[in-house]
């Protein structure tokens, strides 16, 4: 794992959120049904596998990247090298505007 798979990204300030766009949106979505739709499920609802309920996911950007950048508990693979920062935020904002849905 490199060096910067290790690292965390600090929680998003309110303002930060506020700047996510459509098109962070729509490219989260993709990338989400490219690398996470076949264990998280497509449009994040599964079919009773282990993988969490993601709409129902904590707000906690913070804990959101580290678990993609490191896994978790041997259940989920680490993505730090294989997704880049950006493309793991525009996962968030993705994830974010599908909260309870």
């Amino acid at each position: 794992m490199t060096a910067s798979a290790q690292t965390t990204t600090p929680a998003a300030t309110p303002q930060q959120d506020a700047g996510v766009d459509q098109a962070q949106i729509d490219q989260g979505k993709a990338t989400f049904a490219q690398k996470c739709s076949h264990c998280h499920g497509f449009n994040m609802v599964n079919a009773g596998t282990i993988a969490p309920d993601l709409r129902r996911f904590p707000d906690d950007r913070e804990r959101f990247f580290t678990t993609v950048k490191l896994g978790k508990n041997g259940r989920m693979p680490p993505w730090g090298d294989l997704l880049n920062d950006d493309q793991i935020a525009c996962l968030w904002a993705y994830i974010s505007s599908r909260k309870d849905r």
